[in-house]
């Protein structure tokens, strides 16, 4: 007869409940210091409500109150070099960890005012939450989006579950870089259902990361209450479901969360791995603004009033009465000093208008207009120094045949020589002797332990490469497919395209993403899309797409050297191509935004990219047609080299641009807009745009081949637009 066996999780899962003796087992002062800290967020967050009925904040106001005892006790085992990070609904654990960052071991509020240090932290985070330079990212990241790296802030997130796969990135370059640090991701129930918290919390737990995953249960995201979108709503069991310790604690009580915490620290350096640690809290207010969520009729006012008598701040005064600790006199006192110190923040924010009473910010608070495109990617100084190169500047006798990918594996492996910085990751990169390209082999001979297989997970591990750049790392991301980029468009639009300029500037972050694109070999639509024209979107990439081994080792380098995220279109046609490539000199760079003339002529001007670059000049031997044929080489939306262009357009007059990949997917058809705008009166005919069909490529040969642009199609545009037939 069958048996049936119970199963259990391999891993720890409990749930902490304390009494008021627990209390009394916690040193006075610490007490004191966790009251007046939920104390500080809830005056800080009520002037925030008022500031934004009052018109003064720009954007969403995502109050805490009633959540303060979960960050309060999280943050209270942390130190300033460990690094946390949150939601769009992160003030509480923002504000507790910068003034804690500028808190003396010794303060007692009870006896001290805030110093000048903390005064300022709380001055610069409202300055931020409503827009202005005083902020700690200049008023560009507002209330949703901090960053201060300083205090172990490493970088909010307004997308559901987008910061969290940045944590396990904090954490893997803490590892790499053998640096005691843990790092907190902060989210909440809703986020705890995202794929990417899936994805980050089982790479966490493969490599046994030191990261907490703080889940705030607040019940509701938005207005869905969790037990109508999940079946299992105990958030804390993800963690056994996936090999590590899960602990849930009574988020309205401070202490609780401050011995889950502890528990969660204690586990992390013993070297088990890292911690899901759900409390379960309540947020008093709806989503943003004032009103509570019965007001729009999604809570009831008794459920409301039923957690309301569980206010964490009321919990707190009534055991501090009882244990003798905190009087009605020392509660008022720390009331003032607080508020005091929020009051002060706004006042220096604000002034009267002339003539009213009502309140406006100060002009001189506001940013430069002009200053709206600063910061998107590093300033050109950061690239002095380094050695550029193009194969015309080597002798014959200096270059050798090589294939691109021996070439370009080989210069990956000398770089992570250089640098120890750098990493890999990606799917199957520790595996078949290089990867599914062999580009990795180098790397994997002489440093296996930095190339870091990871799951099949896009988002999730693109996410993590970005936490890990934002604390020191350079990591090289391995797409196997160009479409892939589209399970990891969130992290690659929303995330690393946006963080430097988000933030406030200052900071590298410094990413490659190496994407193999192969449209022609029958892989069939969702395997064939070449995916340049994604990034492009995206200012804050770079874009390169090199067709010669030459041109891939000197990109390669530049991008290893750089403080942005660079993309790598890699088509995998080059991949066993040979080329030449110095002997000996293998560190040289291309610079970025530079295209190349690799065959000059006078009919016209063709700009081509990826394998059609060959391909023009192969179509204007055979017809004997002069173009000037232009590899564009570095695509990027800010790094298009407009002045070599351009000058060849007042050359020829005539234009045309080819590529292999699908015609919704293309870049030519930016860069039609572009001419048109720049040299329209140099234009004696149209622009001819030779790419691929409305469709993606299929499996099918026949219609794989008649979905890509090619040769045949260039060669009637060559005749067309020079003869006119």
């Amino acid at each position: 007869m069958a048996q049936k066996h119970e199963l259990k999780p391999s891993a720890p899962w409990y749930r902490i409940e304390l009494d008021e003796s627990d209390w009394s087992s916690v040193p006075a002062r610490d007490l004191v210091r966790l009251y007046a800290q939920m104390k500080l967020i809830r005056r800080f967050e009520e002037k925030i409500l008022d500031l934004e009925k009052a018109g003064l904040i720009h954007g969403p106001a995502h109050a805490s109150i009633g959540q303060e005892a979960a960050a309060v006790g999280a943050v209270s085992m942390l130190r300033a070099c460990d690094q946390i990070n949150g939601t769009h609904r992160a003030h509480h654990q923002v504000l507790t960890k910068l003034v804690n960052a500028q808190t003396e071991p010794g303060f007692d509020i009870l006896s001290q005012d805030f110093t000048p240090q903390m005064d300022d932290a709380v001055y610069r985070f409202m300055a931020e939450i409503m827009g202005l330079s005083p902020g700690y990212c200049e008023g560009r990241g507002g209330s949703m989006h901090m960053r201060h790296a300083e205090s172990g802030v490493a970088g909010t997130s307004a997308i559901v579950g987008g910061n969290i796969p940045h944590a396990v990135g904090y954490a893997l370059a803490d590892n790499v870089l053998g640096r005691d640090g843990i790092s907190v991701a902060f989210f909440g129930d809703g986020a705890s259902l995202q794929g990417a918290a899936y994805e980050s919390m089982n790479i966490a737990a493969v490599y046994k990361l030191p990261v907490v995953f703080f889940v705030e249960n607040n019940l509701y995201a938005v207005s869905t209450h969790i037990d109508d979108v999940t079946a299992e709503p105990r958030i804390a069991s993800r963690g056994p479901m996936l090999g590590f310790t899960g602990i849930e604690c009574d988020g309205m009580d401070v202490v609780a969360v401050h011995r889950a915490m502890s528990e969660a620290v204690e586990t992390i350096r013993a070297g088990r791995g890292p911690v899901v640690i759900e409390a379960k809290c309540y947020r008093y207010f709806h989503q943003s603004g004032s009103k509570t969520g019965s007001d729009f009729g999604y809570r009831s006012r008794e459920e409301e009033q039923e957690w309301l008598k569980r206010d964490p701040l009321r919990l707190a005064e009534t055991r501090l009465g009882k244990l003798g600790i905190l009087d009605n006199a020392a509660l008022a006192l720390i009331d003032e000093r607080v508020t005091a110190v929020v009051q002060s923040a706004a006042n220096r924010l604000t002034e009267t208008a002339p003539g009213s009473n009502q309140l406006r910010i100060p002009d001189t608070l506001w940013p430069s207009p002009q200053s709206v495109d600063t910061g998107i990617l590093a300033p050109p100084s950061e690239a002095e120094g380094l050695k550029y190169r193009e194969i015309e500047d080597f002798a014959p006798e200096q270059l050798v045949k090589t294939r691109f990918v021996t070439a370009a594996g080989e210069a990956l492996g000398a770089a992570m020589a250089a640098d120890p910085t750098i990493v890999v990751l990606g799917e199957d990169v520790h595996r078949l002797r290089g990867g599914v390209s062999g580009f990795t082999r180098s790397a994997l001979e002489q440093f296996p332990g930095r190339v870091l297989a990871m799951p099949i997970a896009e988002n999730g591990f693109t996410g993590v490469a970005l936490g890990a750049a934002l604390r020191g790392l350079r990591p090289v991301v391995e797409i196997m497919f160009g479409d892939f980029c589209f399970v990891a468009a969130d992290q690659i639009g929303n995330g690393v395209a946006k963080v430097r300029h988000m933030f406030g500037d200052g900071f590298p972050v410094p990413l490659v993403m190496r994407v193999r694109v192969s449209p022609h070999t029958g892989y069939g639509s969702q395997h064939s899309g070449d995916p340049a024209a994604l990034f492009r979107l995206f200012p804050g990439w770079h874009v390169v797409s090199p067709t010669t081994a030459f041109d891939y080792v000197g990109l390669l380098n530049t991008a290893l050297r750089t403080n942005d995220p660079v993309a790598i279109i890699e088509h995998v046609e080059f991949y066993q191509r040979e080329s030449l490539v110095p002997r000996d000199e293998r560190d040289y760079c291309i610079p970025f935004g530079t295209a190349k003339i690799v065959r000059p002529g006078s009919a016209c001007t063709v700009l081509a990219t990826s394998v059609m670059v060959p391909a023009a000049v192969k179509v204007a031997e055979e017809t004997g047609i002069d173009p000037e044929i232009i590899d564009m080489r570095s695509i990027g939306q800010l790094t298009t080299d407009w002045p070599l262009v351009l000058s060849s357009i007042a050359k020829t007059n005539r234009v045309i641009i080819v590529e292999q990949v699908a015609s919704g997917l293309s870049l030519g058809r930016h860069w039609i807009a572009e001419i048109q705008a720049r040299a329209f009166d140099d234009l004696d005919h149209e622009i001819l745009h030779v790419t691929g069909s409305l469709s993606a490529p299929v499996v099918s040969a026949v219609l794989n081949k008649a979905a890509l642009g090619s040769a045949e199609k260039l060669r009637q545009a060559m005749e067309l637009i020079t003869t006119g037939a």
